[in-house]
């Protein structure tokens, strides 16, 4: 059988994910008997291209990567829906930007793919943020397949370890650093730079936006509190509930007096189960220094899951990184056919 894939938005992570459909064709076949054609790719800047047949990677890659453009193929102007439909995929791969207020315009996007019985798989959080249950159900009904994987941790596979390398374990905890921007703003923070200055250098690395409010603020990693309550612990926790304090006020003194106290101040989005119910946040903590979390510096996500059966399990791994959320989308596609 041959896998028709649907790319929708193709920044840094869509072409990456192309890039590694490409390298790797021959090895997914042998290993896996996983036979794929990219027939859909729409991007809103750099055009839409549609072709059932297959779309040239080879030809498509060079030119992303010498005019950053689709614009030499020919184009189709079509609305999502009837683009998808031309395109005869089966698999959609959606990584068009979060909004993490609507999920738009990727919810939308996988709406319109669950309903035909397209598998979908995301790296976009903000649909299954704000409708998990919605998505979930609507698969259900018809018959596709839903996977998201790169949702929380990039590439790192801590939504599989939770589904099922965790089965039958009752989770009590769940503690991580799972926003690489703060992380490496606190690291360079607490090797001496100022706040302004540890922005600015995450900045220029790449690791902030240009309105990096998202990740100081604390947003990001509320949405993947709200993802993780729902596949951890079957609850519904709406983004804007889960009590939030970011790193804007976190002084560098406020570090000198962790440090000599034997603490690391870390960003730490948390789930824990108490008597009045489920308690989501994210707020700064102290983390003592024999705690495995206060070792993990830079942009690197980490969380700790403490359960009944093993104790504390902690994960680390890329928390991002255009080639390591790719692998994400490449693992789902992979385990969906």
């Amino acid at each position: 059988m041959i896998n028709k894939i649907a790319l929708a938005g193709c920044g840094n992570v869509g072409t990456a994910f192309l890039e590694l459909l490409h390298k790797k064709r021959a090895l997914l076949d042998e290993k896996y008997g996983f036979k794929f054609e990219v027939t859909m790719v729409t991007d809103l800047m750099k055009g839409t291209v549609v072709d059932p047949n297959g779309i040239d990677l080879a030809a498509a890659l060079d030119m992303l990567h010498k005019k950053n453009s689709f614009k030499g193929f020919p184009q189709f102007d079509g609305s999502f829906v009837e683009t998808l439909e031309k395109s005869e995929a089966t698999i959609l791969a959606e990584v068009t930007p979060t909004d993490l207020k609507t999920g738009e315009p990727g919810l939308s996007h996988i709406k319109a793919a669950l309903s035909r019985g397209i598998n979908v798989t995301m790296t976009n959080k903000g649909p299954v943020a704000v409708a998990a249950d919605e998505l979930q159900k609507l698969a259900e009904e018809c018959g596709a397949k839903l996977r998201y994987e790169g949702v929380v941790m990039s590439g790192t596979p801590l939504i599989d370890m939770l589904r099922h390398g965790m089965a039958g374990c009752a989770i009590q905890k769940i503690e991580g650093i799972l926003n690489g921007t703060t992380n490496y703003i606190l690291s360079q923070m607490t090797n001496g730079m100022t706040y302004a200055e540890a922005l600015e250098k995450a900045t220029e690395l790449g690791y902030a936006e240009a309105d990096p409010s998202g990740d100081v603020e604390g947003w990001d990693a509320a949405g993947k509190v709200a993802i993780l309550a729902k596949i951890a612990f079957d609850k519904i926790i709406h983004v804007g509930d889960v009590k939030r304090t970011g790193i804007t006020d976190v002084t560098p003194e406020k570090i000198k007096e962790s440090l000599a106290a034997g603490y690391r101040v870390k960003l730490i989005a948390g789930l824990e189960v108490t008597p009045l119910g489920l308690y989501a946040y994210v707020q700064p903590k102290e983390i003592h220094i024999s705690h495995p979390l206060a070792s993990v510096e830079g942009a690197t996500n980490a969380v700790t899951i403490t359960t009944d059966n093993l104790g504390d399990v902690t994960l680390i791994g890329p928390g991002a990184g255009r080639t390591e959320t790719a692998q994400a989308l490449l693992t789902d596609v992979i385990a969906m056919a």
